[in-house]
């Protein structure tokens, strides 16, 4: 490690020191285990993710009257959660994806595995340092962001954002001695701001004494013990000192644990200091986070709250269309379809998690309509018009730049245009995007001219059409996302948006894809297995293409044959669509194409057995553990991807290889299972290029045969090598509305995937962000000789003071080798999020309740019960949003009136049958702060009234209240409150 020289400031010493040992892991280990004995940051997410999900859609299934069989332990798995929460689960013939599902949690879980690196040295994300207070703050304030991000339904960004703070909460007992202490649940002061932390340690209270012969286990003070007192670990990598007679972290990092007292506390694996208690101090970091994610869920609500885990098998309908005076054809037909998928599905497994739709014209794009409800996405878009557009080229990119930050990854969306990109130096963004989020973007493109000659009739609008040269941009950004431009002509879109229709299917997989340009002669294999249903090949070409396709018994069909034994197909414009008769044909099949152009081939099906990856890198540390990459990987150098296969429990994966969709470069990696259907896989010297993932395997439970079904899927976005690295540190990822933030980012050049330390250059440097947010940022930076191969710079952001908070912004910071045609790039996605200072609950106060319940339940039937209470936020509160029935059958009626201070007052009137004896009602307040009430009515044997009696209540501030309450002795009302941020 080298150090700055003295007169540079803090932070950039800090920083260049986090960027240059990235993993000073000091916590649970993020990702993996590889002894199988230690339980990951990973691990601890996944559980409280699918046991807290479970639990949601138990409740769901119990108020609807249906059954819900599932055992609700660490044991469950995505496929497990996902088949149980569905209403067609367990039908033989549905087909379920966890795609959507497994990648939401795994957003969540690199996001808390990037805090070991964005966070390394902040005490406050770690709970170290007796730092309590801070991590609360830490905690918060992220809580807050998620709660905002979900209101307007900023799904992506709630879980990033999710999966951070979950770090902190989960660090706090593996780096405290709350389990010590012998505390069997978990501390849930640290989720609500309004109760004080208690029994803190002192600033000068000694915590511990020195490990003897390294041992630790009995290195705490008996008095801190006795006291029940809360402490923390100290840690710093740069010096050993620490107050006197405090415990250290511990660990070959820190430098505190060398000073006396000698030694740690910390439980972070079996090996640490204290790391008999490490398996304790994750079940007590998973029961946490269980109690964050229903906090969560009472202030949003079940079903954005099962939105915000992912539980989704079904993708989203993305539009982003052109509305220039040409298009009027193009708009008709975009509503045509979505019509057809919205009313054939509304209802359904199938119907579309959510509906987007960007328009975009010159001068302007947007605005993005994001919603869940079909009828609002029909309205907004029977609401397009095509006018305008006299001078051809559009803002497309822009457009899409909306699509792809808000859309979820792994998302389809479709383009209508007829005209040229306006905002080509989009290109690259657009690409970074594509490669970060992994969707898959497919253009309608009507009236592609032939030759390259552009028509120069401008005023015409209806003769306007786009050049090949303008095409090609489209094509490229395609080929980057795995999907298709479609060229046709207007009278033709009819019939290629078929391939819309086709992606709206559920569990729709991608066998096999690849590109060749230029085009040339060439055999090229796939494998259908038994899982693979409604399978459906694309050939895009000129109309000279023709091709051959023969299965796996031998029967061929040539392009000569529209209709035949394996397939009939339709052409329109570029597109041939095939659909395949597989049934009895599983194993290899072949298709030969003869075409010395351009032209594409996409091989899709329906099957629940598919796989996401990331790219991860390796970090030396403590634990030798990875995170989530950014940008592309290094030309020449090793590359490491996390692969996830979802949807079988009987698959075993033999290969898994980046190959080049366009020639025949393919690199073979090495695989080691890290469990539950997730495999770490490692690439030695990846050569330039672009390389797509091709997964291969066996699935014995596919096929009814004694031998197992052979099958490969591949992954649709292309991975691009890089000579650059962009990385970044912000230390924030909320701004305030009105305010800028500062993300300073390094630039370095690699050989062999080796930061080349005597590099110099200059680089372009381009930041843009989809919210057209006000930002700065050198235009260029420059790697001067002895600067060890690195150049500092700073972009600036500023949030509008009007932006809504829960808003998210993506930022896009590119650096590119112009000389070499290189880019690499670092996406990171940011809040919007209005400083909070209402950190309290809504205040209940029961007015009256009356009515008498029979003893005897066959009498219950005839008779009612009813409470009246009011509800407050308070004057400085934020004022109530909503109160809903959390349990209970009956009926809820809310009124607002002004109460004896000026404060708004909820009135609220719950009736209900003497059946149902027990409600649980939750208010909210506009910042998400959550009150819960219980009330339960029981039976009594005597009808006698009672005037008045006393029942203590706990106010907001922790305090006790004595409110009246006018109550008949047969009804008993106990008030449970509990507040969450």
């Amino acid at each position: 490690m080298s150090f700055s020289p003295p007169s540079l400031p803090i932070v950039a010493v800090q920083f260049m020191v986090v960027i240059s040992l990235p993993a000073l892991i000091h916590s649970f280990q993020p990702l993996f285990s590889f002894d199988g004995n230690v339980t990951t940051h990973r691990d601890i997410t996944q559980r409280a993710v699918l046991r807290k999900t479970a639990e949601v859609c138990r409740d769901i299934a119990a108020s609807e009257g249906r059954d819900f069989s599932l055992t609700i332990d660490d044991s469950l798995s995505t496929d497990m959660v996902q088949k149980a929460c569905s209403s067609t689960g367990n039908s033989p013939t549905s087909l379920l994806s966890t795609v959507m599902f497994t990648t939401s949690i795994a957003n969540m879980y690199l996001s808390n595995a990037k805090v070991d690196v964005t966070f390394a040295l902040s005490k406050e994300h770690h709970f170290d340092d007796e730092t309590f207070q801070g991590g609360r703050d830490v905690i918060t304030a992220g809580v807050f962001a998620v709660k905002a991000s979900v209101k307007l339904e900023n799904f992506v960004a709630g879980r990033w954002t999710l999966g951070s703070v979950c770090h902190t909460l989960q660090d706090f007992y593996s780096h405290s001695n709350w389990v010590e202490l012998g505390n069997n649940a978990p501390y849930s002061a640290l989720i609500k701001p309004d109760q004080p932390l208690q029994n803190l340690a002192g600033p000068t209270t000694p915590t511990c004494r020195n490990c003897t012969g390294g041992n630790c286990e009995n290195n705490l003070l008996p008095d801190l013990l006795q006291q029940g007192l809360l402490t923390s670990g100290y840690f710093n990598v740069f010096s050993s000192e620490k107050p006197a007679g405090k415990c250290s972290h511990g660990g070959s990092f820190d430098q505190t644990s060398t000073h006396d007292p000698v030694g740690g506390i910390n439980k972070d694996d079996v090996g640490s200091s204290h790391g008999s208690l490490h398996h304790k101090a994750a079940d007590l970091a998973v029961k946490a986070t269980m109690e964050l994610l229903e906090d969560i869920r009472q202030a949003v609500g079940d079903i954005n709250f099962l939105r915000l885990m992912g539980l989704s098998q079904s993708s989203v309908l993305c539009f982003v269309i052109d509305t220039t005076g040409s298009m009027s054809d193009d708009i008709a037909e975009a509503k045509r379809v979505s019509f057809d998928i919205i009313d054939s599905k509304r209802g359904t497994q199938q119907e579309p998690s959510a509906y987007i739709l960007v328009p975009f014209n010159d001068p302007g794009f947007g605005p993005l309509i994001m919603t869940t409800n079909a009828d609002i996405f029909k309205d907004n878009i029977n609401k397009l018009s095509a006018s305008g557009g006299g001078d051809i080229p559009e803002l497309c990119l822009s457009g899409l730049q909306l699509a792809l930050t808000a859309a979820p990854p792994s998302s389809e969306i479709f383009v209508f245009t007829d005209a040229p990109a306006k905002d080509a130096y989009l290109k690259s963004t657009i690409t970074a995007l594509i490669e970060s989020t992994k969707s898959v973007v497919t253009f309608m493109l009507t009236d592609v001219k032939a030759s390259r000659r552009r028509r120069r009739n401008l005023e015409d609008v209806s003769s306007r059409s786009m050049s090949q040269s303008d095409a090609q941009l489209y094509r490229d950004l395609a080929q980057a996302s795995g999907g298709q431009a479609i060229e046709v002509t207007k009278s033709d879109l009819s019939v290629a948006t078929s391939v819309i229709k086709d992606s709206s299917a559920s569990a729709v997989v991608t066998v096999f894809q690849v590109v060749r340009n230029p085009g040339r002669p060439d055999n090229f294999t796939f494998t259908v297995d038994g899982s693979l249903r409604n399978m459906t090949a694309y050939i895009t070409g000129t109309s000279s293409l023709t091709f051959d396709l023969t299965s796996s018994t031998g029967v061929s069909q040539s392009s000569s044959q529209p209709s035949g034994p394996l397939a009939s197909f339709t052409t329109a414009g570029n597109l041939r669509r095939l659909s395949l008769n597989t049934d009895n044909q599983t194993g290899s099949w072949e298709i030969r194409v003869n075409s010395n152009n351009p032209y594409s081939i996409k091989v899709t099906g329906q099957s629940s057995v598919n796989f996401i990856f990331y790219l991860v890198e390796a970090h030396e540390g403590a634990h030798g553990d990875f995170s989530l990459k950014e940008g592309r990987p290094f030309s020449g150098g090793n590359a490491s991807l996390l692969v996830s296969v979802t949807g079988s429990d009987t698959v075993k994966v033999t290969e898994v290889t980046l190959f080049d969709s366009s020639g025949p470069t393919e690199v073979n990696g090495s695989l080691k299972s890290v469990g539950s259907g997730n495999f770490l896989v490692t690439f030695s010297g990846v050569p330039a290029g672009d390389f797509v993932v091709r997964l291969r395997g066996e699935d014995s439970g596919s096929t009814s045969r004694s031998t197992p079904s052979s099958f490969q899927r591949q992954a649709s976005t292309q991975i691009r090598t890089s000579s650059i690295s962009v990385t970044t540190q912000a230390n924030n990822t909320n701004i305030e509305p009105g305010s800028t933030i500062s993300v300073p980012f390094t630039v370095t050049t690699t050989t062999n995937g080796v930061v080349n330390d005597s590099a110099t250059g200059t680089f372009t440097v381009r930041a843009n962000n989809d919210r057209s947010y006000t930002s700065s940022s050198p235009s260029t930076i420059t790697i001067a000789a002895g600067n060890g191969g690195k150049a500092n710079g700073t972009v600036t952001l500023t949030a509008p003071a009007s932006a809504a908070s829960g808003t998210d912004v993506t930022l896009t910071i590119e650096a590119e080798n112009t000389a070499d045609n290189d880019i690499n790039y670092t996406v990171l996605r940011l809040s919007v999020v209005g400083k909070v200072t209402d950190m309290t609950r809504p205040v209940c106060q029961v007015v009256s309740s009356s009515t008498i319940c029979p003893s005897s339940s066959s009498l219950c039937t005839s008779s009612q019960w009813k409470f009246i209470a009011n509800l407050t936020d308070g004057i400085n509160g934020t004022g109530i949003e909503s109160v809903t029935i959390r349990q209970g059958n009956g009926t809820l009626n809310t009124s607002t009136v002004a109460g004896a201070g000026g404060e708004n007052m909820t009135v609220v009137t719950y009736i209900a049958s003497c059946c149902s004896q027990n409600v649980e009602l939750a208010a909210v307040d506009k910042v998400g702060n959550v009150g819960t009430c219980v009330v339960q009515a029981r039976e009594s044997a005597t009808t006698a009234p009672v005037t008045t009696a006393a029942l203590n209540t706990t106010s907001t501030g922790g305090h006790t209240q004595s409110t009246p309450h006018y109550l008949w002795i047969s009804v008993v009302v106990s008030l449970l409150w509990k507040q969450t941020v």
